[in-house]
């Protein structure tokens, strides 16, 4: 699950960072000696520091009045890192000096408008060697009674071999997190849904390939029927929930009962695509799997899980909540960051109500090491159920996925590695288990910015590394020193606007003086370097970019590289006038979402209204179609009768595709 906020740092992390501005006369940086500068809208401060070998490096850039990106670049000239999380309050870096010399770390802003920050380098000191004073190093900046924290967790060889907490569990009364607090894993809940439902396979209660409408016989008949293994590995076609309810107004605090997911699916016209062709991450699917289980036992899903999964196993703290408002004893509090407007520093929130099924397991690292204990020995449940669970999900087309039954089956640095993250609203987990190892890592918190993926792969390499393979180092570039020379007219072939799909974010490339540019809506123009005559890197930042040619070599498709691959398809570009602004202004209603939207021509755009959402700007991306800053509302695209009279619009994004909106009044 992916709440709003997440959601927005996600996009805020495929967003292309400034480039690297070289400032004339670095400014040297001192541990515990604050620097206060002020920042143009387009403008970068460079710091340096000079280090000797294996140090780890701490700081943060408190964002006063202007939202920064800070790069950090190595002796060499190459990316070490790049920080860009909230657009307020701590930008936290940090980053390990594996070789000696002078590291720079450049603060830019990403606002239109400029304004103050002060940069504080907190702590230098050499990398530790010892695995759990690693940790320490890692995780000791929320070891403070002003920060929500994080719970760590190692298992090896069926035994909890480290577990600590740091930070709090409460903020308003002082409780500290240690490892026997109890926290919500979201996401991470999935495999214990699909474990339930292997078991009932494995007793002949139910058959992965039965149609769920034998189980759920409410939801409408589709043109292709739905199996409950296409809800297990995400490839039903359903709307996602949570893609889908913020579009018509709903807000991820409000009140979300099973009914409405039910009512979702059951106003769904057609699927999105043909069960079993795609895959496209569902909770709703999940949500719907845990109704099942209940159906199926006839028992309430958390008292069933409890009796045939928890106590087997041994994992006595470990509850499904299953209702707004349940108490969970010892159970950690979820935080985010507090507007611009608000005087305190976090803010609390609730969870995703009703949610248990996709999410909602609280629990603690030594049941979640007995949980992974299992993958090896099958104790509870038996070899057929465990293995059943790691099936690698094959799509109609015979390709194979990395997804199984509510668990990644994937690799990383050689190890073999069973994985998956959650998220809440303010919750954060991830679950990473070795097979070749038989070990494990868990990470656990309750701040909505904490990254839990990446913390586990550190936690990993502090505890494994040793037994993994050595790291590949992505490809970079220092703006200005390609020794790639790229011609000017194969560059204009790639010079033109693009569509990032999914989120619908628009992307500029543009062919100067030799170089390829690029600029995305709202942000400052950034140099791609060239590896090749059709792959650039971005300068000082771990991203890069593949342009494909198709028919007579027009480049119609690009690749972005940036923590996994992002499909870029070339756009026409289209500049609306006010008339054709004008034709689409009007009241529209979708009867799927049961909600209303109001289109204004504003200020020379076109304007989404809602009660209940920011008003929502549209973006020109091609003829009847337009991007907009909103994740849930990432491509409008228009349709028209036979007259050319606008008839309505359909809104997509990432999960969910083709909400239909018809006009019904001008």
């Amino acid at each position: 699950m992916m709440n709003r906020s997440r959601l927005r740092l996600a996009l805020a992390l495929l967003a292309l960072l400034p480039t690297t501005v070289i400032a004339q006369q670095p400014t040297p940086l001192t541990v515990d000696v604050p620097v206060e500068r002020a920042l143009e809208s387009d403008g970068a401060h460079t710091y340096v520091i000079s280090l000797p070998d294996d140090q780890w490096i701490i700081g943060q850039v408190e964002q006063e009045s202007v939202d920064v990106v800070v790069t950090v670049t190595g002796p060499m000239g190459t990316s070490i890192a790049g920080f860009d999380g909230p657009n307020r309050g701590p930008e936290y870096f940090e980053f390990t000096a594996e070789d000696a010399g002078e590291y720079r770390i450049e603060v830019a802003s990403a606002d239109e408008e400029g304004g103050s920050y002060a940069i504080l380098l907190e702590s230098v000191e050499a990398v530790a060697g010892e695995p759990a004073a690693r940790i320490d190093q890692l995780f000791g900046r929320y070891e403070r009674a002003d920060l929500p924290g994080v719970i760590i967790g190692v298992m090896r060889d069926g035994e909890l071999a480290f577990a600590r907490g740091y930070g709090m569990a409460n903020l308003a009364y002082d409780i500290e997190m240690t490892p026997l607090t109890v926290s919500n894993i979201g996401s991470v809940s999935k495999q214990f849904t699909a474990f339930a439902i292997a078991l009932l396979a494995d007793r002949g209660e139910l058959s992965l390939d039965d149609d769920i409408r034998e189980h759920l016989p409410e939801l409408p008949e589709f043109a292709f029927p739905i199996t409950i293994r296409n809800l297990l590995n995400h490839t039903s076609g359903l709307r996602e929930v949570y893609n889908t309810l913020p579009i018509a107004g709903w807000r991820f605090e409000d009140e979300l009962l099973r009914e409405d997911v039910f009512e979702i699916v059951e106003r769904q016209p057609e699927l999105q695509f043909r069960p079993g062709s795609k895959h496209v991450y569902n909770n709703t699917g999940y949500i719907l799997l845990a109704e099942i289980v209940e159906r199926t036992t006839g028992e309430p899903f958390d008292v069933w899980m409890k009796a045939n999964v928890f106590d087997p196993l041994g994992m006595s703290s470990t509850r499904v909540k299953m209702r707004r408002g349940e108490i969970i004893p010892n159970s950690t509090f979820g935080y985010t960051l507090a507007t611009e407007d608000e005087a305190a520093r976090f803010r609390r929130v609730g969870d995703l109500a009703a949610s248990y099924g996709a999410g909602g397991i609280y629990t603690t690292p030594a049941d979640l090491g007995r949980w992974m204990a299992n993958f090896r020995t099958a104790d509870v449940g038996g070899r057929a159920v465990v293995d059943r669970m790691t099936e690698q999900t094959i799509l109609l087309s015979g390709d194979t996925l990395e997804y199984a039954l509510g668990i990644v089956v994937d690799e990383y640095r050689g190890l073999d590695r069973l994985q998956h993250g959650g998220a809440d609203i303010a919750h954060r987990a991830q679950l990473n288990y070795y097979p070749d190892l038989n070990a494990g890592v868990v990470v656990m918190s309750n701040l909505a910015t904490f990254g839990a993926a990446g913390a586990a792969n550190r936690v990993a390499e502090a505890f494994f590394g040793e037994q993994m393979a050595p790291e590949e180092e992505p490809p970079t570039a220092v703006a200005g020193t390609s020794e790639v020379e790229v011609d000017q007219d194969l560059l204009e072939s790639y010079a033109g606007t693009y569509r990032l799909e999914g989120p619908g974010i628009m992307v500029e490339f543009m062919a100067e003086g030799g170089k390829l540019m690029s600029q995305m809506a709202g942000q400052p123009p950034v140099e791609f370097v060239a590896l090749s005559d059709s792959s650039f890197a971005l300068a000082a930042a771990q991203a890069r970019v593949v342009f494909h040619a198709g028919a007579e070599n027009r480049v119609e498709t690009a690749t972005l590289y940036q923590g996994r691959e992002h499909t870029l398809r070339r756009v026409d570009g289209w500049t609306p006038t006010p008339a054709d602004l004008a034709e689409f202004a009007g009241r529209y209603y979708s009867a799927e979402l049961q909600t209303f939207y109001t289109l204004a021509v504003e200020e020379g755009g076109l304007v989404i209204h809602h009660s209940r959402l920011t008003d929502v700007k549209l973006t020109p991306a091609e003829e009847d179609s337009f991007g907009s800053d909103s994740v849930f509302l990432a491509e409008v695209d228009f349709e028209r009768g036979p007259d050319g009279e606008v008839t309505g619009f359909r809104v997509s994004n990432s999960r969910t595709t083709g909400i239909l909106f018809e006009l019904m009044e001008q």
